[in-house]
């Protein structure tokens, strides 16, 4: 199961952030939508089948709340912080990218 959580923001919407296992390191992503069974559906259609949101262990910074609001599609992903919560000084990426590695690997 991943860990996320998702917060809603003042226009109604929510930012919704999952921790997926992916390789050795894992990914978080990031999806803004209208609620979050819509975020979670968006995934989903993307070929992410069995991503579920239980509680709200770890939701998003405000940090990366600007990071999706600021992106046109609204999904976007890093590699996930470590055991020891550091964190890599790494830019976001679109969804795209990481589909397209994931077809290559």
């Amino acid at each position: 199961m991943a860990a996320g959580g998702f917060c809603k923001l003042p226009n109604g919407t929510v930012v919704v952030a999952l921790n997926l296992p992916y390789g050795s390191a894992g990914v978080r992503v990031l999806v803004h939508a209208q609620n979050r069974a819509r975020a979670l559906t968006r995934l989903r259609n993307l070929g992410l089948r069995a991503i579920y949101l239980r509680g709200n262990a770890a939701p998003p910074t405000p940090d990366e709340v600007t990071a999706v609001l600021h992106h046109p599609d609204g999904l976007i992903w890093r590699t996930a912080p470590g055991d020891n919560g550091v964190i890599v000084n790494e830019l976001w990426h679109p969804i795209r990218a990481l589909l397209r590695r994931s077809a290559v690997v």
